[in-house]
């Protein structure tokens, strides 16, 4: 009797060592990897032709290295859904349909990605997605370990037999809004449109407080194109001595690159950062002006990311009216600590 209760005691601790063994070889390769998207150059988006671009990013966040195979033609390795609010898909582009039509060769290589790794590109989301009216999207990314086969094509079941071709992997989603074409002046100039309505912008006879009104509050409801309505851009470039330079230094045609990528930089904050903050709240404290220019103070608060205080600081907006309207042509600013 003792000997048996040895044995079965040897037994029972056999299988409890080798139970974490059997488990740990079930693990699937996939397990702990994630796919990230976001946009590359996030800005505002229209019925164009300019490109759409998106940063993939797998990363391996598991304990086993991950491999799978990236086509040369990466249609063959990443795909995107895109909908519209209403979850309707929306039609593939004509140049994917194409590329994933033609019968070819499908080059790839293979990539490792070591736990706490990542692998990164970028793609042109036109390419995928035949985005033909404005609005808004969603939009969600998948990758392909094993390349990319048909649904139940015979391509896909001769290689992968009934299990069928290894499942995907999911993004995160993005919302993606699509405005109408852009409309110019006979300036050339594009003409500003309303966020939300699309409408036209046109300046109005606004007094320099409630422009200076008009422009933080459309600052504090990210409406871009709102806030940029009462800027003087020209002017604004040329507060820096340098672009002042290269301003002058420039044809027609290069000046309104030149201002098209400094509208793009205010708007991400890589230059005048100050002025494109999103302030918590505002005080206009005063208000000066004569027939042609102006200063307007304002007291403004900022919540920094993470941040458990809250930052003043004291904004001069100076001001020219130009064709009945008041634009803000320079500000300064004096940081006031914090409260």
């Amino acid at each position: 009797m003792v000997k048996y209760n040895l044995r079965r005691i040897l037994i029972i601790a056999l299988f409890a060592v080798f139970i974490p063994v059997i488990a740990w070889s079930q693990v699937s390769p996939q397990a702990g990897v994630s796919l990230n998207i976001r946009y590359f150059d996030k800005r505002i988006y229209h019925l164009e032709t300019d490109p759409i671009l998106v940063q993939v990013t797998l990363s391996n966040n598991g304990t086993l290295p991950f491999r799978f195979k990236m086509a040369d033609d990466r249609v063959f390795s990443v795909d995107f859904d895109v909908r519209t609010t209403t979850n309707r898909p929306v039609e593939d582009a004509d140049i994917l349909i194409r590329r994933r039509s033609q019968s070819r060769q499908v080059y790839f290589r293979e990539i490792l990605i070591e736990p706490g790794e990542s692998y990164s590109f970028v793609e042109d989301l036109r390419e995928y997605a035949r985005i033909n009216q404005s609005g808004v999207y969603v939009v969600q990314a998948k990758i392909y370990p094993e390349l990319y086969y048909p649904e139940n094509s015979q391509a896909q079941v001769a290689r992968w037999g009934d299990t069928g071709n290894p499942a995907p992997i999911y993004s995160n989603s993005l919302s993606l809004t699509v405005r109408p074409p852009v409309i110019y002046n006979p300036d050339g100039m594009p003409i500003a449109l309303d966020d939300v309505t699309n409408a036209a912008l046109v300046r109005e006879r606004l007094a320099p407080d409630e422009v200076i009104d008009y422009m933080l509050s459309a600052r504090q409801k990210e409406q871009w194109e709102k806030f940029f309505l009462y800027l003087d851009l020209q002017e604004m470039y040329m507060r820096d001595a340098v672009r002042r330079r290269l301003w002058l230094a420039e044809s027609e045609e290069g000046r309104s690159r030149l201002l098209a990528r400094y509208k793009t930089e205010l708007q991400a904050a890589v230059v005048d950062g100050d002025i494109a903050t999103i302030p918590l709240r505002y005080n206009i404290e005063r208000t000066e002006y004569g027939t042609e220019e102006g200063t307007v103070t304002v007291m403004e608060f900022f919540r920094p990311q993470g941040g458990s205080y809250t930052e003043r600081k004291r904004f001069t907006y100076h001001m020219r009216k130009q064709e009945d309207a008041w634009t803000v042509i320079d500000f300064t600013v004096i940081n006031l600590g914090t409260e």
